[in-house]
């Protein structure tokens, strides 16, 4: 659960989310050990968008996010996107997150998609 989430609700992407076809995931390995994950999500010929971006807590500050979201944005260039999008959570728990996608060209914008904005979510661009 999301800590600044609203009781009762779970942010979490089911995985019949991340098997759709417009899907691409990436997983982060030590050994044998799972550190991280993110996935790309097609949005048009155009856009794309960050989706699931998780680190484990024991890799945390370790460069995994950093080399998970690399994959995602070569990614998104490679296929010619112009625009890469991403909704997050809000808090202090979110903080670093923010600070990866802002060091990496992200930018704050209003919601995109079927989003809507609440005070538990945030949402960025980074033109590409």
């Amino acid at each position: 659960m999301q800590e600044n989430s609203p009781p009762g609700h779970v942010y979490a992407l089911a995985i019949e989310g991340l098997r759709a076809p417009d899907v691409t995931f990436w997983t982060a390995w030590q050994d044998e050990r799972l550190c991280g994950c993110g996935a790309l999500k097609e949005l048009s010929a155009t856009s794309g968008e960050v989706k699931s971006m998780r680190t484990r807590p024991e890799f945390l500050r370790q460069g995994v996010g950093q080399a998970v979201l690399a994959s995602v944005v070569a990614e998104a260039k490679w296929r010619g996107y112009r625009h890469l999008y991403l909704e997050t959570g809000t808090g202090p728990a979110f903080e670093p997150a923010h600070a990866l996608y802002e060091r990496n060209g992200f930018a704050w914008c209003g919601a995109f998609g079927d989003y809507a904005a609440t005070e538990f979510n945030v949402f960025m661009v980074k033109e590409l």
